[in-house]
């Protein structure tokens, strides 16, 4: 059973953390995989909406692509989450945090 071209793609990437277009290019020609401009564009596409890879424009014919980093996403909901948190916690105490206006 043959591996799909995307699964080979997402492989080259991660071995090599971050490269670029015309660098994965080669390293798919080198691996004896040849393929169309406009299906290699659609795979890194594919692997980009899922969250796989991020791509990125270094000129305007060369795009740098890198594995993407979920743990930047988990820490802004885990962050997000603990803010919540506290406010919770501080409501549950009218009151407290408040300055109280000395009536003069």
């Amino acid at each position: 059973m043959a591996i799909p071209l995307r699964n080979t793609i997402y492989e080259k990437i991660k071995i090599a953390g971050s490269l670029t277009d015309s660098e994965l290019s080669k390293a798919l020609i080198k691996a004896s995989i040849s393929i169309p401009e406009d299906e290699f564009n659609k795979t890194l596409l594919n692997l980009e909406i899922y969250g796989l890879i991020k791509v990125t424009w270094l000129t305007k014919d060369e795009r740098r692509i890198e594995i993407a980093e979920k743990e930047e996403d988990e820490d802004e909901i885990e962050k997000q989450n603990m803010e919540n948190l506290e406010k919770e916690y501080e409501s549950g105490f009218p009151g407290v945090g408040q300055e109280e206006e000395i009536p003069e």
